[in-house]
């Protein structure tokens, strides 16, 4: 990979794990809005390790190893940070499983988004396909059932990845509302907790909304030392911008919005590159750069109209 190539991917990666990471820094500054300075600290120094290190670090592994479980945890760990052009070669020849798998998880979420999430309407369309939101789950049917179809005639492991991708959003689905029903339970005045259960709590939910990153990071690379690089530097930017700027960043109203179009895009990329549609390396970043830079663009116009 040429240097131009790499430093246009990692900057991609970093504004794509800091836009898909708003809701949870919100989150987080609102927790830690309630916690002493020293916790807060303590958040932003081991909290930003364990965010990148672990969570960011071990996911990639995980999801590799699950992709090809005959190299085994140790094989497929060393395969993650390898140079080998070998090792490369198997990793690409198994990602269109994994690709199909992480599509199949991204378009569900924009869907649901789409149909189901308030929201700021951004675009005319919003607002329609909000009214008719119990169609959600008839149109990810239709989807699955058709990429499924599709798939079994290349490789049944094919089509099983999307059925995974698809049990995967319902599953971090879950765990994301019990997350907003547990914000709400650490910002009631009646929660006696302490700050360090409020630091493992935040951790666990940082998990949850991680997974949306690192899935989405494969349709910009299969390299997992980028991918950490990438979102580790995301999600440094992000911690510090949750004590300080916080709701600075709220105040871009579509943020999200281009989030989750990014998120639509990358989806399309992946499931593409996954039936064998090659995409080139620099169009995952580059999308990503004109829909937020555009959504960017229109939450200022529209702050300067409410200003008015």
């Amino acid at each position: 990979m040429q240097t131009g190539t790499i430093i246009i991917t990692v900057l991609g990666l970093c504004l794509f794990e800091i836009i898909s990471s708003i809701d949870n820094a919100v989150i987080n500054a609102e927790v830690l809005g309630t916690m002493s300075k020293k916790a807060q600290k303590w958040f932003m120094l081991w909290g930003f390790f364990f965010a990148v290190f672990v969570i960011r670090g071990l996911l990639p592994w995980i999801i590799i190893w699950a992709t090809m479980p005959s190299l085994g945890p140790i094989g497929s760990f060393t395969a993650a940070f390898s140079n080998d052009p070998s090792v490369h070669t198997a990793i690409e020849k198994s990602a269109p499983i994994l690709l199909l798998g992480g599509g199949v998880f991204l378009i569900f979420l924009f869907f649901h988004w789409l149909f189901l999430e308030t929201k700021n309407f951004g675009l005319r369309h919003e607002k329609f396909f909000f009214k008719n939101g119990l169609w959600f789950f008839a149109v990810i049917s239709i989807i699955l059932a058709l990429v499924v179809w599709f798939s079994l005639k290349i490789n049944p492991m094919l089509a099983f990845s999307a059925v995974i991708g698809s049990t995967a959003f319902f599953i971090t689905h879950g765990f994301k509302e019990n997350a907003e029903k547990g914000e709400k339970l650490l910002l009631s005045k009646e929660n006696k907790m302490s700050d360090v259960s409020k630091i493992l709590y935040l951790e666990i939910i940082d998990a949850t909304f991680s997974i949306d990153g690192v899935l989405g990071a494969f349709a910009f690379t299969l390299s997992v030392p980028l991918i950490i690089l990438g979102n580790g530097l995301g999600a440094f930017v992000l911690r510090k911008l949750t004590l300080s700027n916080i709701d600075r960043i709220k105040k871009y109203m579509y943020l999200k919005n281009g989030a989750m179009y990014s998120i639509f895009v990358l989806g399309i990329v992946m499931i593409a590159d996954a039936f064998g549609i090659h995409v080139p390396s620099y169009v995952s970043p580059l999308l990503t750069f004109i829909i937020i830079g555009y959504f960017i663009i229109k939450s200022l116009n529209k702050n300067k109209e409410l200003a008015l």
